[in-house]
């Protein structure tokens, strides 16, 4: 019991920070959860400038992959994010011809070890791997056949011929600048307080995502004053956290809440409106969460989301992991090209219906 415990903590915790949290159903104090449209967005997502080592969405080439065996290790496929990214890559794998193994690791190392096992026997040619044990990727490496392995969002050891996934300060720097644009346009950079919800179990993530946002709020408006830092990602936490910061800024009338996925912000938000302060906050999370969709695009004071594109993984992942098998050297790095989503262009990307 105790070891499912805390497969399941450290599976939360993965899916936390990637971005997106549990939103098939629906999630307590936030809005009805939505699906990513089944076809790409009208909108172009291009590269930008600014973001070193991000590659193209690109739909892989018609037989590209014919004769090929390809491989996903999943994260779990009871979590939204994963559920996204495998739809996405069994679609690329379907449209290249090749045939694809998919083995869920249910967020356990040991399960992810016994998947790369059974490549070896089916023979795969190359395989995606987004399971959740680092510190278990080198056992894996070894477990599996000796071929191109795509890390997706993890690293994975040894083996890995690539690494795709987020540009964790990228991503936050995004975020960071829109809502130091927003305070510069409304107040010339007058606030009361900056508040960063983070998760700081994450490590790295967490050190380089927030330390992002700071880097392009102050871009901006110059250092951070006023600067709160709490432990607050999941959206019963957030809300509990965020009503006793509330408390501390009894007369704050412009708080500026940056958080490291958008359950703490849905949290913050639900604190506000119970305290009657919803107008006092101006935010910004990350992922771009279908649960945020309606109150992204109704609320002028959500700044703007840092997409993660979850439902286009595949077309990164399938179309190099083939060239890698068929013995192109790819880059270290494969980047997702974030954006911003907010009220403006929600509707170009996602089509919410609200």
């Amino acid at each position: 019991m105790e070891s499912r415990t805390l497969r399941t903590v450290a599976l939360a915790s993965v899916v936390a920070i990637l971005g997106l949290g549990a939103c098939s159903t629906g999630k307590p104090g936030g809005a009805k959860s939505q699906e990513p449209p089944a076809d790409p967005p009208k909108a172009e997502i291009k590269v930008p400038s600014g973001e070193a080592g991000a590659v193209e969405f690109e739909q892989v080439k018609p037989g590209s992959g014919k004769g090929l065996k390809l491989g996903l290790i999943a994260l779990d496929e009871a979590a939204p994010f994963s559920q996204l990214v495998s739809r996405s890559v069994r679609k690329q794998a379907k449209r290249a011809g090749a045939e694809l193994i998919l083995c869920d690791s249910k967020g356990d190392g040991a399960t992810a070890l016994s998947c790369a096992k059974n490549f070896r026997q089916q023979g795969v040619d190359g395989y995606l791997n987004f399971q959740a044990d680092a510190k278990a990727g080198d056992s894996i490496c070894k477990a599996g056949p000796d071929v191109p392995v795509i890390a997706i969002d993890i690293e994975q050891g040894s083996c890995q011929t690539s690494f795709m996934g987020a540009n964790n300060a990228y991503a936050g720097e995004l975020a960071g600048k829109a809502l130091g644009k927003r305070m510069k346009d409304e107040s010339d950079c007058e606030y009361d307080a900056y508040v960063s919800l983070e998760q700081r179990d994450a490590g790295e993530v967490n050190a380089a995502r927030m330390g992002g946002y700071r880097k392009g709020f102050e871009s901006v408006c110059g250092p951070v004053k006023n600067l709160k830092t709490e432990n607050a990602f999941r959206i019963d936490q957030a809300r509990t956290t965020f009503n006793d910061v509330l408390t501390t800024l009894p007369s704050a009338g412009r708080i500026v809440v940056a958080a490291i996925n958008d359950d703490a912000i849905e949290g913050a938000l639900a604190a506000a409106k119970t305290a009657g302060r919803t107008d006092d906050l101006y935010v910004s999370g990350q992922g771009a969460d279908p649960s945020a969709w309606c109150e992204i695009k109704r609320n002028s004071q959500w700044v703007g989301d840092t997409a993660y594109f979850p439902e286009r993984y595949g077309e990164i992942g399938v179309p190099y992991l083939i060239e890698a098998v068929k013995g192109a050297k790819i880059p270290k790095k494969l980047l997702v090209p974030h954006m911003i989503i907010n009220q403006s262009n929600i509707d170009d990307i996602y089509r919410p219906s609200c």
